[in-house]
């Protein structure tokens, strides 16, 4: 809902100015579709298609730019399309067409300039489909073609757990191995370290902002933000010991903390790591961080230790989000927020499954068992905002991760339901749900919940 569209609009005013009809544009005009009309106020979908129309790029803007921009378009009344044509548009220009679904997927959008003539000069339609991925209309077989071809170009391709499974067999190696050799083919061994390492670090910088922010969350809701003083509160038992030290008692309210501050910058409209969605960006960081300062075991006494948990904790994490993205979604407006957080404690329980030096069996059942307990969880933020339930639920699941991690852990790895039935059965899951449980505001607690 913010990532996707960001991305779509830049692409497109990418193309315009590439067609060098920029300087003729008198007119824009974006048409926003289903979910992303009936929650992008709250989402924050319309100021993220602003920007983006502007050139910026979700990975590449920071927080203070996106706060300097989206205030002068709000005060002038007009945006810099591509960056250099000055055009009176905004928020309130965009059309909301929340009842109309198109074919490809919930989040529909489509950006049409025209000249002064009134003469259509470029249009395109975009999907958003989680995760920050967009599909352009019409392109769907190229793009699937196209995947299918970088697939090829891998030395050890998967689609399923099942395969993946065999590849960690057949070549003796685990399954983050499996996805760095994976990453080797269009990388080296040093950007691929430091592209996870620099993730990790947004990261961090995410709950560092978080931590110091006060008051009330944005939107209405007037939802108080729990972070600043939750932090406080766990700083004092340590006040006799070193300023780094964690304890072990309080496990769980650290990986509650870590989760809600997150998730609280994200409904800040700060800057946080899809990982694998904003909604659900909270749950891997604090899993993670659960694994360098509680996991039993775990042997982090250098930087070069912590930094190698990290790398192998992601790159596990992000070979199970691999197979929701083959075979399921992690859309929430497509298959509820199963697919978001679902998907989310899935790979954060395989991360940490991983560095506590679980077997690929045990790790594949960690990630089943997060799923497994996550499916059918519905997608009914109130007000259309990412606050409630969303926030609270990064830290429940967070929690459901470590506890899929520990269940399977003290298993042999041979479990009745696999991980890819899960997943199959998370995505059917998801089209036999009602609409007004996937992202729309329309059903559950969104309409049982009186906003003021």
């Amino acid at each position: 809902h913010t990532v996707g569209p960001m991305r779509a609009a830049a692409v497109f005013a990418e193309e315009l100015k590439d067609s060098g009809a920029l300087d003729k544009v008198a007119s824009l005009r974006v048409d926003l579709y289903g979910s992303l009309a009936a929650t992008g106020q709250g989402h924050g979908t319309m100021t993220a298609i602003l920007l983006g129309l502007e050139g910026f790029h979700p990975e590449k803007i920071l927080p203070d730019e996106v706060e300097e921009r989206l205030a002068a378009i709000a005060e002038s009344g007009k945006l810099q399309l591509a960056g250099s044509v000055q055009l009176p548009y905004g928020v309130q220009d965009m059309v909301l067409r929340p009842l109309t679904i198109l074919p490809r997927h919930t989040n529909g959008m489509t950006f049409t300039v025209s000249d002064a003539a009134g003469e259509v000069l470029h249009t395109a339609t975009f999907f958003s489909v989680g995760g920050g991925f967009i599909v352009r209309e019409g392109e769907e077989d190229a793009a699937l073609k196209e995947l299918d071809e970088s697939k090829k170009e891998l030395p050890l391709p998967f689609r399923t757990a099942a395969e993946l499974l065999g590849r960690c067999q057949s070549k003796g190696l685990s399954i983050g191995e499996i996805m760095f050799v994976n990453e080797r083919a269009s990388r080296s061994e040093e950007e691929i370290r430091a592209g996870l390492l620099h993730i990790y670090s947004v990261m961090e910088g995410c709950v560092e902002t978080s931590l110091k922010r006060e008051g009330l969350l944005p939107g209405g809701l007037k939802v108080r933000r729990r972070a600043p003083d939750w932090h406080e509160r766990l700083l004092k038992e340590s006040r006799d010991h070193d300023p780094g030290y964690r304890d072990p008692k309080y496990w769980q309210e650290w990986v509650n903390l870590i989760a809600l501050a997150v998730n609280e910058e994200n409904a800040s409209g700060g800057r946080v790591v899809t990982a694998p969605t904003n909604g659900a960006a909270g749950i891997i960081p604090a899993v993670l961080y659960y694994a360098l300062h509680f996991a039993p075991g775990m042997d982090v006494a250098t930087q070069a230790d912590r930094d190698d948990v990290v790398v192998k904790f992601l790159l596990t994490a992000a070979a199970v989000g691999v197979l929701y993205k083959e075979q399921a979604s992690i859309s929430g407006a497509e298959v509820g927020c199963q697919g978001e957080v679902g998907s989310a404690s899935s790979m954060a329980a395989a991360g940490l499954a991983e560095v506590m030096g679980g077997t690929p069996q045990q790790v594949e059942n960690a990630a089943e068992i997060a799923m497994e307990h996550n499916l059918g969880l519905t997608c009914d933020p109130i007000g259309g905002l990412v606050q409630i339930p969303c926030i609270e639920r990064n830290a429940i699941a967070a929690a459901k991760a470590i506890n899929a991690a520990k269940m399977a852990l003290w298993g042999d790895g041979t479990h009745r339901v696999s991980l890819d039935e899960v997943i199959v059965t998370m995505r059917e899951t998801g089209k036999d749900m009602s609409s007004k449980y996937k992202e729309t505001a329309m059903g559950g607690l969104a309409v049982n919940v009186v906003e003021c």
